[in-house]
């Protein structure tokens, strides 16, 4: 997560349309709905990672302040999102079982893979890394490190991560030094590798990716603009034995047309169309919202 100056998101926020789970013209025509999530919890908020399950009806979510929580998701007859209901937000606890804190407590992405083992990665001072849960309410631990994670920068490492359907894991960083393609990192048989990137954009910055049921994968990425607040894009990909291509932009956000969207889970639903739900964080800052979107993969 990169930190905004106050002044630029609230003004930014005056651009934000949030509807309690109804349709809007001004929107894409893939759009499907927006909700506000309230939860009168200290700890509800900076949401930074999102999973959904396969019917679109159970989530888990992390902050970037290393909570969790899981819940439901009620829907209309169209599938919009009515409500979220969901459990306290809870510590994650490192392997000693204690909680995580200082530069190891900056939780972004999470995936969970075919056998429901939860990966999180992480940001931090010499702190990037993954962990693996073999379930939420007990103690993680740490998986091997590549090389590179130790030079990352504190704000804009680890932000994104995903696994695919065997099992594999892929994470890539928010903002590498340098120019060039993004670098995306892949852990496999207990090693790193990085012979994987994709194309780089100079208006956007990774901070979400998941790999659809269509094998495809997805990358949500987050524009920022000053007094015009947040945009948002998401980019999905072919993975093949020469690496990423075929790319396409499934969705584009003009600036202020909703929060600072961080979190993605791709899914199908029961029409067997493409779903793509976001999740914005709020940076615990009352101005901002936890707004959960959702758009369509468009034919």
């Amino acid at each position: 997560m990169q930190k905004r100056p106050r002044l630029a998101l609230i003004a930014g926020l005056c651009g934000v349309v949030a509807l309690e789970g109804s349709a809007a013209p001004l929107f894409a025509p893939n759009f499907i709905s927006s909700i506000v999530w309230r939860i009168d919890d200290p700890k509800h908020g900076g949401f930074s990672g999102l999973e959904i399950s396969a019917d679109g009806l159970r989530f888990t979510a992390i902050t970037d302040r290393v909570g969790w929580t899981s819940g439901t998701i009620s829907r209309d007859r169209d599938g919009r999102i009515m409500a979220l209901r969901a459990a306290p937000v809870a510590p994650l606890l490192d392997a000693a079982r204690a909680r995580l804190k200082d530069q190891r407590a900056d939780s972004e992405g999470l995936a969970i893979g075919p056998d429901g083992t939860v990966f999180i990665s992480f940001e931090g001072h010499r702190a990037a890394r993954v962990m693996a849960f073999d379930d939420l309410e007990k103690p993680g631990r740490d998986l091997p490190r590549h090389p590179d994670f130790f030079t990352l920068r504190v704000n804009a490492a680890l932000e994104a991560l995903a696994v695919d359907a065997k099992g594999a894991l892929y994470t890539v960083v928010e903002s590498p030094r340098g120019a060039g393609p993004l670098p995306v990192y892949r852990l496999q048989g207990g090693i790193w590798d990085q012979t994987l990137s994709l194309p780089r954009s100079k208006e956007f910055n990774p901070v979400g990716t998941d790999f659809g049921p269509d094998g495809r994968f997805y990358m949500l990425e987050r524009g920022f603009h000053g007094l015009m607040g947040f945009s948002s894009r998401v980019r999905s990909f072919a993975l093949g034995p020469n690496g990423f291509g075929a790319g396409r932009v499934e969705m584009q956000t003009a600036p202020g047309t909703h929060d600072n969207l961080e979190g993605l889970a791709v899914w199908r639903d029961a029409k067997g169309s493409i779903r793509l739900t976001m999740i914005a964080d709020d940076n615990f800052f009352w101005a901002q919202r936890t707004e959960v979107v959702e758009y369509l993969v468009l034919p």
